[in-house]
């Protein structure tokens, strides 16, 4: 069960759906797998893996039925994802990215909008990018600096966004701005399409950075870009709410690439293992090297089964959806990076060139703790909630605040 996952008892899938990941599977092994090494030299956008996802029905499945997709449950999606995380964190990212850029259209753009606008981006004709952070304001979203100022006929947005992925290649963005006469903080949060050859609306270079290579990122500025009313996402003060669904998706497609990573990882180590010999004998006859093996392989388990659930809470919209989303993304991607850099170890030298792909999966394992909020912004929403969870409960049966020490027996 570590390195594989096809029947989990967790998360069954029915005959379709199984079929799917099968093929995923089979691209994974065929075509993703033995091309990543090669797409992550290059931090230019990986148009061939996209198009590959794209032409095997992998994009699709982040899109409703009535605009061109096929409609995934969440739990599918992880699967998916976790499956092309075991070998390719470009790949993982282009399917994560195409949901979270369109997410907010599908759920705040007008049926004329979408119609128009959706079923190009489910056939992967044509991508968006989600442009919300800001080089003030990345997971605080109520200190955002845009500004969307009301103009005839629609709106004028001003500001920076940062970090954004697929700038450099998008034909739409998807902007979250603050109403410069509306309420402050993020009860005046909206959210406008904005197409790229919209007037006032400039890209920067690609921005370099350590991993993930093949999905980009670059600034995108806008100097009162204007914007019909039509492509306003949602309600005027909306924005936050479809930013939160978003990025609740968002993280448990982190959470997905982390667990994928991290047992295409320990499928590496051991492999590895099995093939090297040290003082006679292969590396993984050692007891300690066993050792090592069964706790990253116990820890993945159970990180798979966290993962496995917040996906199936989403696709039943159980309320508490989003603090185990964050229990899931914080969970997954702090231990993917600790058995990405074990896994690593267990190559020695060899681990540290860029021949084995183990050095790339070291690179990319950073990224999934600080993306859609670092480890630490999720510890404090847990934190938070289970305080509140438990001032909420009745005292527990075996507290006393002020026991009676001279009294005890």
């Amino acid at each position: 069960m570590p390195l594989t996952a096809q029947n989990h008892p967790l998360a069954p899938l029915d005959a379709a759906d199984a079929d799917m990941l099968s093929r995923v599977q089979q691209l994974v092994q065929d075509t993703i797998g033995p091309k990543a090494n090669a797409v992550s030299r290059d931090d230019a956008f990986a148009w061939e893996t996209f198009r590959t996802l794209a032409d095997s029905g992998v994009i699709a499945t982040a899109f409703p039925r009535e605009l061109g997709g096929s409609e995934a449950s969440m739990l599918l999606r992880v699967r998916i994802i976790e499956e092309i995380a075991r070998v390719c964190s470009t790949a993982a990212s282009i399917v994560t990215g195409t949901d979270l850029s369109s997410r907010p259209i599908i759920a705040g753009g007008s049926p004329e909008l979408c119609a128009r606008i959706v079923p190009p981006l489910a056939r992967g004709e044509t991508q968006s990018a989600f442009a919300l952070t800001e080089p003030g304001a990345g997971s605080d979203l109520a200190r955002l600096g845009t500004t969307a100022t009301r103009d005839t006929g629609g709106y004028r947005l001003t500001g920076v966004k940062k970090f954004i992925t697929r700038a450099t290649v998008a034909e739409l963005f998807v902007v979250v701005a603050s109403l410069a006469d509306g309420p402050g903080g993020s009860r005046g949060l909206t959210a406008f399409l904005v197409p790229r050859d919209a007037e006032g609306l400039s890209v920067s270079p690609i921005i370099p950075k350590l991993g993930w290579h093949g999905v980009p990122i670059a600034e995108v500025r806008l100097d009162g870009v204007p914007v019909p009313a039509s492509h306003r996402l949602g309600e005027e003060g909306q924005g936050m709410a479809l930013a939160q669904d978003t990025l609740v998706r968002a993280r448990v497609g982190h959470a997905a690439i982390a667990l994928g990573r991290m047992t295409g990882a320990l499928q590496l180590a051991a492999q590895y293992a099995g093939h090297r010999q040290v003082s006679g004998k292969a590396v993984g006859e050692h007891q300690g090297i066993q050792w090592m093996l069964a706790d990253m392989a116990a820890r993945i388990e159970a990180a798979r089964c966290l993962v496995y659930s917040a996906a199936q809470r989403y696709d039943r919209k159980d309320a508490e959806t989003s603090i185990h989303a964050s229990i899931a993304k914080m969970h997954s991607t702090d231990l993917c990076m600790r058995v990405v850099v074990d896994c690593a170890q267990l190559f020695g030298g060899n681990g540290y060139l860029d021949a084995y792909p183990i050095e790339r999966f070291l690179r990319d394992a950073k990224m999934n703790q600080i993306g859609e909020g670092t480890s630490e912004v999720h510890k404090n929403l847990i934190g938070r909630y289970i305080m509140k969870t438990a001032s909420a409960m009745s005292r527990h049966p075996c507290l006393d605040f002020e026991p009676d020490l001279f009294g005890a027996q």
